[in-house]
């Protein structure tokens, strides 16, 4: 068998009982409800080997903050830096050690450090806030500390309905001002489905941005004349770089970098290198982690590893000519969102670690990687049976974790 199909095929025994789910779970992400079904200890997989080693975890519940849990190659402590936070989506942190997180509803908080503070960030973009839709990620310009600039992705409307669209602004206070938007997805569609976002500044300063086929359209995603199911590059004002791989192609928008994406919620510059991976949700299984390359086609809907929710085949091919073939894949889906590479000093045995948020398997995925290759995988929070929105590594060197809920949580794992 292919490697990602030993890796998934594991991944899939460790699941055990969950392959039982109900199939409310698996579309959690979906219709953004979260269901309940059969828990299990935490636990680690062995990608390569099949060896299924049973973890040992001394979790306590969320609300006994802070709590501690063991890995397979460190004990941590988690502490909760906020709560209360509306679905939070995503977190960029600021050089005064403040961290910003947007909430899906439409509102960018502040956690400083005493906590959340109690008045969101003003002059922020009016956000379509339906299903998956609202305000998504946010990042920092390369040169905040010169220019204050922050970018937010979100849900906007438009002619046709609604589609992804980034604005940037400078952040004054309390406030964001000047607010531009410099991107919008096209065509603009009805649903309230699949939107992405993630954005990502690459080292040559150009800003990587992920749509997905946005629920009910996931046959223009194999078509590069829309930006639906596709991941764009932009200049940092909203212009297209010259050496996009798609510019100047007939039928082709300029921005696009690559397509054939179902929906795309993590993107992760590899440190040390100028690549960005990227890991999207499948249908009924086909969750895939992507390296992308320019121009390359990623196949949905044409090849899939998944199924419609109904049961129904969306395609009988897993690969074909000129499409791109995961790093790694799940089945059954994990819901994967927010992705992170850890480089810090804080937990040296964790270093080149990817690390995935699942929602509908309610943990965080640690990925061990051999060059290109994923090696094992490690469930961990598995006991908060939270839904991991967001993983991002600080400053400082520690993780930071998003829950997704009404009433979500920013956390942070520290070294024991």
């Amino acid at each position: 068998m292919s490697f990602p199909e030993a890796v998934v095929r594991i991944a899939g025994l460790a699941g055990g009982a969950r392959n039982a789910m109900s199939m409310s779970a698996i579309e959690a992400e979906d219709d953004m409800q979260a269901r309940s079904f059969s828990r299990r200890p935490g636990r680690r997989v062995g990608a390569i080997s099949g060896m299924l080693l049973l973890g040992m975890t001394a979790c306590a519940a969320v609300a006994d903050m802070p709590m501690t849990e063991r890995s397979e190659v460190h004990d941590f402590r988690v502490t909760r830096l906020a709560g209360g936070l509306e679905h939070p989506w995503g977190l960029a942190f600021l050089p005064d050690d403040r961290i910003l997180v947007t909430e899906r509803e439409g509102a960018l908080r502040i956690v400083g450090p005493d906590g959340l503070e109690p008045e969101p960030v003003s002059g922020t973009p009016e956000v379509y806030a339906s299903g998956q839709g609202g305000l998504l990620d946010v990042v920092l310009h390369p040169k905040f500390s010169e220019n204050r600039l922050v970018y937010l992705s979100f849900a906007g409307r438009g002619d046709g309905g609604a589609g992804t669209e980034v604005a940037r602004a400078r952040l004054d206070g309390n406030a964001l001002t000047g607010l531009e938007v410099i991107f919008r997805q096209h065509p603009k569609v009805g649903g309230g489905r699949h939107f992405g976002s993630r954005l990502v500044f690459a080292p040559d300063g150009t800003l990587f941005v992920s749509m997905g086929d946005r629920g009910g359209y996931m046959n223009e995603a194999q078509n590069p004349g829309t930006h639906i199911g596709t991941i764009a590059r932009i200049n940092d004002d909203g212009s297209v770089p010259q050496d996009n791989p798609l510019v100047g192609r007939s039928g082709a928008l300029p921005e696009i970098y690559s397509y054939g994406h179902r929906n795309v919620q993590g993107m992760a510059l590899r440190p040390g290198t100028t690549t960005i991976w990227a890991q999207e949700h499948g249908p009924r299984g086909g969750d895939e982690v992507n390296i992308l390359r320019p121009g390359r086609n990623y196949g949905w809907p044409a090849i899939t590893y998944g199924i419609d929710y109904s049961g129904a085949i969306i395609s009988d091919k897993k690969a074909a000519p000129g499409m791109e073939q995961p790093v790694v894949y799940w089945v059954p889906s994990i819901a994967p969102s927010g992705m992170e590479f850890y480089d810090g000093d804080k937990f040296p045995n964790w270093r080149g670690n990817l690390f995935v948020g699942a929602l509908a398997h309610m943990h965080l995925r640690r990925l061990v990687l051999d060059g290109d290759r994923v090696t094992e995988q490690e469930v961990l929070l598995e006991d908060l049976e939270e839904r991991i929105r967001a993983v991002k590594q600080g400053p400082d060197g520690y993780l930071y974790v998003l829950t997704d809920s009404s009433g979500g949580d920013l956390l942070r794992l520290e070294p024991m």
